[in-house]
């Protein structure tokens, strides 16, 4: 980060669009700031479009003389009921709200809202490092406005909160996810008596909606070391609140002086391994779940610890845990579900001789994520013995060029059925049954298994011998 002078300040901001909002509020009287996310940024030097402006006043009345100003290329939106505008300037867009005061009633994070001083203002942020303004009237341009000390906040790399964090956090629970999230994107510290307020009021989280938590978990996985939030999301109680199936695999369970690993910790390596590879939020999601089961199917048998099916359950788990955080139920739950299932398939595989066989089916379940499932795969190796892990890591090289050979003589193609449903239906009078599925099944399979060819003839007399079992020819 970079400290400035008020007058350094004023040179940052000495663009036309400041210049437009600092006349716009002049002519009606009214003080205004830039505030929030913009003036952060400009000392950790990052770029940023979203401009937040504060108005001690009417800041709608301000937005409309700006709008005015820049005639027809700008669009200005209104919001009456909650007081604000924006206004959209080709690739810039300025928020206008004016300043208020709020206070809170306990069984909602809605508040009571009046108009207030830029202190009320600043006082009703979330944290000191957004609680910074700089002044943008003629008069003052460019003066810093930073009663909590922010700057010394973001100089020493700590998330903190204006006010008493129990009042901040009880009032609007919502920010103790925010404070999880900036606290990881920044790669900064939670000071401790904020902390300790996320404990003691992580029991709030449950008057949230599960969209709300859904945006700040999806940014959490989208920083570039995710584990840190949740960690810091366990530590303080909220995990459990959110997400309990992620809790319930931070056991380490003794039998016979034999042990297992924390699979909690672990499912963290495993995402952060994967999140240097990729920025797929859904694969990240994959690898976040990819071990959800565990907990469900941890047994002891006898000289062992065994998951068995771990990744089938897991599977069906995912769906209950997306429809409760509000996430997508489409094609991206499915991709996720497929992650989760598929994951220990390259493993086994791998541990194993490499056949064709094993790769075509593999290649034919997971379709266009093959290259994320190894993605995956790959990640999840957290093997502390170097001479294992290098052994997978050597046959994982060899099903990925299998995986390449296989891919480039099209066997995607070449594995739809000239045999399909319908037509074994006709042939032997059936409805849509069990017997249809385990008829395509032994054809699917056998050209898998490179017994047949997949052409009509030898996969008719397949299907025939198959019928004749079944009693249906």
């Amino acid at each position: 980060m970079k400290l400035y002078t008020d007058s350094e300040l004023a040179q940052i901001l000495d663009k036309k669009i400041f210049h437009m909002i600092s006349e716009a509020a002049d002519a009606l009287g009214l003080e205004c700031y830039v505030v929030g996310g913009y003036v952060r940024d400009i000392f950790l030097e990052r770029p940023s479009n979203d401009i937040d402006v504060v108005v001690v006043g009417s800041g709608i009345q301000v937005a409309q003389r700006l709008k005015d100003m820049l005639g027809r290329q700008a669009h200005l939106s209104v919001f009456r009921n909650f007081g604000t505008a924006q206004v959209k300037f080709h690739d810039t867009e300025v928020e206008f709200v004016g300043a208020r005061k709020e206070s809170y009633s306990h069984d909602s994070r809605k508040p009571v809202v009046e108009d207030g001083t830029l202190e009320d203002d600043q006082n009703r942020r979330d944290f000191t490092i957004n609680a910074m303004a700089i002044c943008l009237n003629k008069a003052r341009f460019g003066e810093l406005v930073d009663p909590f000390d922010g700057i010394y906040d973001l100089e020493d790399g700590i998330i903190a909160t204006p006010l008493d964090p129990d009042i901040t956090f009880s009032d609007d629970p919502l920010r103790m996810l925010r404070c999880v999230r900036f606290a990881t994107q920044l790669k900064f510290m939670i000071e401790d008596e904020t902390f300790d307020a996320l404990s003691r009021n992580a029991e709030r989280i449950k008057i949230i909606s599960g969209e709300r938590i859904k945006d700040e978990l999806n940014k959490i996985l989208l920083s570039p070391t995710p584990s840190r939030g949740f960690v810091d999301l366990h530590r303080c109680g909220l995990l459990q609140l959110i997400m309990p199936e992620l809790t319930a695999l931070d056991i380490v369970e003794t039998k016979n002086g034999i042990s297992h690993k924390n699979n909690f910790y672990h499912t963290l390596e495993v995402l952060d391994n994967v999140c240097r590879t990729t920025d797929n939020l859904w694969l990240r999601w994959g690898a976040l779940l990819h071990d959800i089961g565990k907990a469900k199917c941890r047994r002891f048998a006898g000289t062992a610890w065994t998951f068995y099916n771990h990744n089938y359950v897991g599977a069906k788990m995912v769906p209950a845990m997306f429809r409760r955080l509000s996430l997508p139920l489409d094609a991206k739950m499915k991709y996720v579900q497929k992650m989760v299932e598929l994951h220990m398939r390259p493993i086994s595989i791998a541990d194993e001789e490499v056949t064709d066989s094993a790769v075509r089916r593999l290649i034919n379940d997971a379709g266009d994520d093959i290259d994320d499932l190894m993605l995956l795969c790959e990640a999840d190796i957290t093997s502390k013995n170097e001479v294992r892990k290098k052994l997978f890591l050597e046959n994982f090289r060899m099903v990925r060029e299998k995986i390449a050979d296989l891919k480039e003589k099209d066997y995607k193609r070449l594995l739809q059925p000239v045999i399909d449903g319908d037509e074994i239906m006709q042939m032997f009078h059936l409805k849509p049954s069990r017997e249809v599925g385990e008829l395509k099944k032994v054809m699917k399979d056998a050209v898998l298994d490179n017994l047949v060819p997949n052409e009509r003839e030898p996969l008719m007399a397949l299907l025939m011998d198959k019928a004749k079992s079944m009693g249906l020819a």
